[in-house]
């Protein structure tokens, strides 16, 4: 294929009014950070049942998109699929600011972020978060040299060797990432070993969900020609991912439906039981039929083809659908109470046997709106500043046998 890379041109006023609305969200976002710092999480609705809130939603989300999003790089790189290997510089820039996003708000959301030094000094390699914090700066190394052996033509014969050691790192970090919660045995929304794949296979349809949004916007914004035959390729590619998703989400409520001790959860998060009814909700609602059944039938439809906005209106309800699994993972496992003693019921005025009440507060979504700024910001400045982006993705380009 003869592809020509380049810079978008980044003089219009459209450019600089976005990356001025941007700025403008990160610098909310910020204020909200300063603002918790300065009166502490009381003013968040987390509590000492609910320690991990909506920052921690959109954080996970990020760093989950972030392995995802190199998804399309080591398609083409790993598996040597012509097609994908145009976008991946493009991949490779979008999954480190998506990352940079999401540890931006983990950071800002410790109430002191200079703890972070602490645990960058000292490890207790016991711990699964500190294991974490080595595959995230890892991740930023392994894909800052895969991007250079892409784009340096001295190197570019090693970035296969490159895209090979950073699409394992990345199955290492989400499988870590869902690690995190998989190795709490305390808590019965938790306690799986399941959640690792199914982080995994999340990161797929998420990453490539934010991906199609980013290489839609960025052609359509600049004048630049995206041939039907890729991206129809990565319709299929994200139906497949979405399917994958919907098999792992069956697979563990199906086993925890095995185990007598998870009962009560699946009561909780499934039927609303004891308290559980807004997480049913969204699990339901959000999770399956907006993040799930909606985008599949788009996705499979032969009527979509390679429409650009139908594929687009899917991907943002695949993000909605990411977000809304996040929240019932992370929050409403926090939320069942722990099981102390099992067979009994427990009652104390630390709130033992409740269903921990939450409700996010405008703090916490101004937080993590201001992470998911940034990764776009920051994509968005580098898209003016490297050549990221062919100059054209058109049919004839791509597949020189397809048909135009």
């Amino acid at each position: 294929m003869k592809i020509r890379f380049a810079e978008i041109d980044g003089k219009s006023p459209q450019f600089w009014a976005l990356l001025a609305a941007l700025g403008a969200v990160i610098l909310v976002g910020l204020f909200a950070a300063l603002n918790m710092e300065h009166h502490g999480h009381i003013i968040t609705g987390m509590t000492n049942q609910i320690v991990w809130g909506t920052p921690h939603v959109f954080a996970v989300f990020l760093i989950v998109a972030a392995s995802g999003a190199l998804n399309v790089a080591s398609i083409g790189s790993v598996f040597a699929k012509t097609p994908y290997k145009p976008l991946g510089r493009l991949s490779g820039v979008l999954a480190i600011m998506l990352l940079a996003g999401g540890l931006m708000i983990l950071v800002l959301d410790l109430g002191r972020a200079d703890r972070l030094i602490v645990a960058m000094t000292y490890y207790n390699f016991k711990s699964i978060f500190a294991w974490n914090i080595i595959l995230y700066n890892g991740f930023f190394a392994i894909v800052g040299v895969y991007l250079w052996m892409m784009m340096d033509k001295t190197v570019k014969k090693y970035s296969s060797r490159a895209g090979f050691v950073a699409f394992l790192w990345r199955l290492i970090l989400t499988t870590g990432t869902g690690s995190i919660f998989g190795f709490i045995v305390a808590r019965q929304g938790y306690d799986a070993a399941i959640l690792a794949p199914t982080f995994v296979i999340n990161s797929f349809a998420y990453g490539l969900a934010i991906f199609l949004l980013v290489l839609f916007a960025a052609y359509k914004w600049t004048g630049r020609e995206l041939g039907d035959v890729l991206v129809d390729r990565l319709r299929k590619l994200l139906a497949v991912f979405v399917g994958a998703v919907l098999y792992f989400v069956i697979v563990f409520h199906l086993t925890n439906l095995y185990a007598t001790e998870h009962h009560d959860f699946e009561k909780f998060i499934l039927l609303g039981h004891n308290g559980g009814g807004v997480y049913a909700t969204i699990f339901w609602v959000g999770q399956v039929l907006i993040g799930i059944v909606l985008p599949l039938a788009i996705l499979l439809s032969p009527s979509t083809g390679a429409n650009q906005k139908l594929i687009g209106v899917a991907s943002i309800l695949v993000i909605i659908g990411g977000l809304a699994q996040m929240y019932v993972t992370i929050i409403g496992g926090q939320a069942f109470p722990l099981v102390l003693f099992p067979g009994m019921i427990e009652s104390s005025s630390f709130h033992d046997g409740q269903v921990a009440h939450y409700a996010p507060s405008s703090w916490e979504v101004m937080l993590g709106l201001g992470g998911v700024a940034l990764s776009i910001a920051a994509t968005t400045f580098a898209l003016k500043v490297l050549p990221l982006l062919p100059q054209s993705l058109a049919n004839a380009v791509v597949d020189p046998h397809a048909k135009s």
